[in-house]
């Protein structure tokens, strides 16, 4: 089975996104399918060989709407030399539509360029230049641009159509309002023209109603098509409401300017005309705001975009080129000037600076870069020149692993939202059944048509089973994007639900308590010599060792701009350390048996050996000429962050655990050492998906945190696996959430992330519930059967819109998520 992601056209409602999940999940090698309403997406699990777009594509036509081809091709431009006149911009376009690969293609003979889109798969901008150049033209200046963002413009386009659709709306049924009211407020002081007076002139004051009425039906067009449409497909959505609705009052004020032109003139005070045009500007109003919030819903996602710049300067022969992002390719040198972008990721080989990753990882503060440091793509350089090699490009950069996380994530449902969707499918049908009911039973109980009709076309008005729909995904999209922002990358609705259930945290110790790698924390001397001679002739006997506490002897030297000497002889001895000659002297370094084997007296010694092993470091004894010359200590350093951090988790109400290979003593001191009481060491790399069993056993809702390849099957173990971003790639991809930072500081922002997301989410489930089952029996006339007041269509749509428009405006208070660090 294939996952795969299409967009879905014409769906204005929850009724809509239920009616493609269900054709779709008919289909014969469909597994699953679900529609995104917020996102306007199908993503469906299938079969191959079994199914393919054509077939996904006339199912959800025959239902109604429309399903768009993931879009592959590439936007290009290319400067063209040599052409004269109109018949050479034809023959370079001729050239260029000849090849496969390429779709459209324009010349402009004016500006000598050339536009074009194409498949990379199956053409290379290399052909392209070379296609010219055989037509008797020179290809100059690439500017290919990044694919452009044809969904944002498709969706700024239908902004504008909105806006004015909306303004040609509300010019007609202001007047109609006026018209159809003033006369019933004569304390207001706005009298109607003599010439309309509904008493002398009946006629006039119907025709001029409905000749204002006509123009706001054609700009609410779309819920005429839409929802008769859907209808005949047996699929009504809200659109379906509105027009049966609004269509009931246009043609009963149609019928009733008829009967005043016959002559019965008692019709002028029923018309309806302001209900069918009020309540279309109304709905349109709403769902034009609705429009414009969802459009903000995904503002995290174009900020990530925004971040790559559309060009880079690399080094070549000594010379500096300004390419294309499509142009750079891994191994080539980059330059990046002060207060530029980084292009793409690489490995810093010449320069130093202060880089700003605050928009990849949430860290404020810049990161200094120096030769041999990594840099990603999207980071801001700051003070200083960078030269870098690149080892990532296109699709492969952190960058666009992070947007396509991201847009996952946001595409995603969570199961609280499985509700919604249930009755989402049953909602419309079942309105319209309770419209016809109620408008007969007031109709049997003696009400005149005035009023059944009243009752039948506000109940149609009144239901909104957008509310309903747009209650999870939008909260989903604007948490998931504030996590990005925040650094915290969470896949999608279902681990966003799950984190915020979780009560306990698992952290492993290495690399993500600590920081992975040992550094020097003592050096005690058995001699008269300075420190810095004896971590000198130390670091020298090392130089030629890989053991990580060899490596943190020689840091901790280079990083005192220590002198240091290449050693005469160098010999390793296996399981005890090494034997060197430093300046003509033996060096000795290891392990305590290697120093007895050689004679060398340790009982000096004792005491400061069992004072370091006691607070978990490992140690490492130099002797020089057989004496012993220093007792080193080294240590897997605890990150800055880390003790604050569990003190922030165990605020937020969570037990916290950490699991470690080590030995308890080692374990027990980095554990008191940022304030963990819960203990599990000495836990083998295929052990800790177990000890997290165990935890879940005696009732826990796990979070583990990992880094490496050995934490992958606690983190797929757990209900919720979070994977430090500077960790793995297996890691990373066995987990539901990506902390982008090196630190623990992200997994608590998680988790209230997680918890303002869901509690949001409740928020307007509650809200999109209780308006329904409040505003429809309303719409029915329940309250008035009882003394209360009658709702009119009006007022049912300035409710409809406000109930869509409160739902996604609560959501975009996530926007506003801050974790205080």
């Amino acid at each position: 089975m294939k996952e795969q992601s299409f967009k879905v056209t014409g769906m204005t409602c929850s009724a809509c996104s239920a009616a493609v999940q269900r054709v779709v999940s008919k289909l014969e090698g469909v597994s699953s399918a679900e529609v995104n309403l917020a996102t306007e997406t199908l993503r469906v699990s299938l079969d191959e060989n079994s199914v393919n777009f054509e077939t996904l594509q006339t199912a959800v036509e025959k239902a109604g709407y429309g399903l768009i081809a993931p879009q592959t091709l590439k936007r290009a431009e290319l400067g063209v030399d040599g052409m004269t006149c109109a018949s050479c911009s034809a023959a370079v376009e001729r050239a260029l539509k000849k090849l496969d690969g390429v779709g459209e293609a324009s010349v402009n003979l004016a500006t000598n360029r050339a536009a074009f889109t194409y498949d990379p798969a199956k053409v290379k901008l290399a052909q392209i230049r070379e296609a010219i150049s055989k037509a008797g033209y020179t290809p100059l200046d690439l500017a290919a641009e990044e694919p452009r963002d044809a969904e944002q413009e498709k969706r700024e386009k239908a902004l504008r159509v909105m806006r004015l659709r909306l303004m040609a709306a509300i010019v007609f049924a202001a007047p109609i309002l006026y018209i159809a009211m003033a006369h019933m407020f004569p304390s207001l002081g706005v009298p109607l023209p003599a010439f309309m007076n509904p008493h002398t002139f009946p006629l006039v004051f119907a025709l001029v109603q409905l000749l204002l009425t006509i123009p706001v039906i054609f700009a609410g067009g779309r819920f005429f098509r839409v929802g008769f449409k859907t209808l005949f497909k047996g699929s009504p959505n809200m659109d379906t409401l509105v027009a049966i609705g609004t269509g009931s009052a246009f043609l009963y004020g149609v019928y009733a300017t008829v009967l005043i032109w016959l002559g019965d003139f008692g019709f002028a005070q029923h018309l309806y005309f302001e209900s069918a045009a009020v309540v279309i500007t109304l709905v349109m109003l709403g769902k034009y705001l609705e429009a414009v919030s969802k459009s903000k819903t995904s503002e995290a996602i174009k900020k990530l975009m925004n971040l790559k710049p559309k060009t880079a300067v690399i080094v070549k022969d000594g010379a500096e080129i300004t390419v294309s992002l499509d142009e750079v390719a891994v191994g080539d040198v980059v330059l990046v000037r002060p207060g530029t972008a980084i292009p793409v990721d690489g490995i810093v080989a010449d320069g130093a600076s202060t880089v700003d990753e605050s928009m990849l990882t949430g860290e404020s503060l810049p990161v200094e870069k120096q030769p041999g440091s990594p840099v990603t793509g999207g980071s801001i350089n700051g003070e200083g020149l960078l030269r870098f090699t690149v080892t990532k490009v296109g699709e492969d950069t952190a960058l666009s692993k992070i947007i396509h996380l991201v847009e996952e994530a946001q595409g995603r449902k969570a199961p609280i939202a499985k509700l919604a969707d249930v009755i989402s499918g049953y909602f419309v049908p079942a309105v319209l059944g309770v419209a016809v009911l109620s408008a007969v039973v007031w109709a049997l109980v003696g009400k005149d048509f005035n009023f059944v009709l009243n009752i039948f076309v506000t109940v149609l008005v009144i239901a909104c089973p957008c509310a309903l729909g747009l209650a999870t995904p939008t909260a989903i999209m604007v948490g998931t994007g504030k996590g990005a922002e925040l650094g915290v990358l969470i896949k999608g609705g279902e681990a966003l639900e799950t984190t915020h259930r979780i009560n306990a945290v698992v952290l492993d110790k290495t690399g993500t308590i600590t920081q992975g790698k040992p550094e020097l924390t003592d050096v005690v001397r058995y001699t008269a010599d300075p420190e810095a001679d004896v971590l000198s002739i130390a670091a020298s006997a090392e130089r030629g060792s890989e053991h990580p506490i060899a490596r943190a002897i020689v840091n901790a030297a280079l990083a005192q701009n220590l002198s240091l000497f290449e050693p005469e002889q160098f010999r390793t001895i296996p399981g005890r350390g090494i034997e060197a000659v430093v300046n003509g002297h033996r060096v000795l370094a290891g392990s305590a048996k290697l120093l007895a084997e050689n004679n060398v007296y340790l009982a000096g010694s004792t005491a400061d050996a069992l004072a370091l092993s006691g607070a978990g470091k490992t140690l490492m004894y130099i002797a020089v000429d057989n004496v012993l010359y220093a007792l080193m200590a080294a240590a897997d350093a605890v990150k800055p962050t880390s003790k604050h951090a569990v003190e922030r988790l165990k605020s937020l109400g969570l037990e916290v655990y950490m699991l470690t290979g080590d030995n308890a003593a080692t374990a027990k001191a980095v554990a008191e050492s940022v304030g963990i009481t819960h203990v599990l060491s000495d836990v083998l790399p295929d052990g800790k998906a177990k000890e997290v069993q165990r935890l879940q056993s005696q009732g826990f809702r796990v979070a583990m945190v990992g880094d490496g390849i050995n934490d992958a099957p606690a983190l797929v173990q757990a209900d919720v696996g979070m994977a430090i971003g500077t960790g793995t790639d297996v890691a990373v991809e066995s987990a539901d959430v990506v902390l982008m930072r090196g630190d623990l500081s992200a997994v608590g922002a998680a988790v209230a992330l997680s918890r303002a997301t869901i509690r949001n989410i409740r928020q307007n489930l509650f809200w999109a519930f209780a308006y329904n089952i409040v505003g429809i029996p309303f719409a029915a006339g329940v309250f008035y059967a009882f003394g209360g007041p009658l709702l009119t269509p009006v007022f049912a749509g300035a409710a409809m819109a406000l109930s869509s428009v409160s739902v996604v405006s609560n959501a975009l208070r996530l926007k506003r998520f801050r974790f205080k660090d």
